[in-house]
């Protein structure tokens, strides 16, 4: 497939550990009334608290996303949360194997892969992430690690259309760092080809696979031309106006 024309590009907003009721009321305000793209997705993710809050505030037509959930539907697990309760306050999404939650919390990819299988069985749609740290790829293993992460995530898909892949190489997290435009590009290719390979074809085509490592209103357009990038997760930028100018990345 030639470019990401038939994928409708997404745009994620990883809010992390950060904001207050006030400063994301500022947020919201930027974004209902702001012009964007019509033929953009957008899904932002605020901290679990604040979950209710932005989905009852912000325009229907942007998506609302966990930054994390737990495997199965309720019990002994203090401080998380589920797909059910997601869903039960009207948010559809959630992002799932962020490196943060990797390589801070110690996730592994077996139990990423299960919040996966549950998430999606609970109706939710799911954003799972990829990616190697800055000494995978200095020892050229950067496939290597990303396809066993996919594999983990892919073992556990049944419907692909409710899945958006984000690539997000860690070194480039929050270090001021970026991907070049081709270097992200071979990446996402990669990850398209194994798609091809080892689930479908028509999976690979159709599924829209995100650029996140500290995109920000400067870099996107580059970024956004390359045709295996099919959008963005964005953390820190996703907390200011210039936000918008990512959204509409691409025209």
């Amino acid at each position: 497939m030639a470019g990401g024309d038939k994928r409708t590009f997404f745009v994620g907003g990883n809010w992390k550990m950060n904001g207050s009721k006030s400063s994301n009321d500022g947020i919201i305000k930027f974004l209902n009334e702001k012009g964007i793209n019509p033929k953009t997705e957008v899904v932002v993710s605020p901290p679990a608290v604040y979950l209710d809050y932005v989905r009852q505030k912000l325009d229907k037509k942007i998506g609302v996303a966990a930054q994390n959930c737990y495997k199965v539907e309720s019990g002994a697990f203090t401080g998380d949360i589920s797909p059910a309760m997601i869903k039960d306050i009207d948010c559809g999404w959630v992002i799932l194997g962020h490196s943060e939650r990797r390589h801070v919390f110690g996730e592994s990819n077996a139990l990423i892969g299960e919040k996966v299988k549950h998430a999606l069985e609970a109706g939710l749609s799911v954003i799972p992430c990829v990616g190697e740290k800055l000494e995978e790829r200095e020892a050229k293993k950067t496939e290597e690690v990303i396809f066993t992460q996919m594999k983990a995530i892919a073992d556990n898909v049944k419907d692909w259309s409710k899945v958006v892949i984000a690539y997000e190489p860690v070194w480039a997290i929050g270090t001021g760092k970026t991907a070049t435009p081709e270097m992200a590009q071979e990446v996402h290719a990669s990850l398209r080809k194994w798609l091809t390979e080892k689930v479908k074809p028509d999976v690979a085509k159709s599924v829209r696979i995100l650029y996140g490592g500290s995109v920000n209103a400067k870099n996107c357009k580059e970024l956004a031309k390359q045709p295996d990038i099919d959008g963005f997760l964005v953390g820190g930028a996703s907390l200011k106006p210039e936000f918008i100018d990512i959204i509409n990345a691409r025209d």
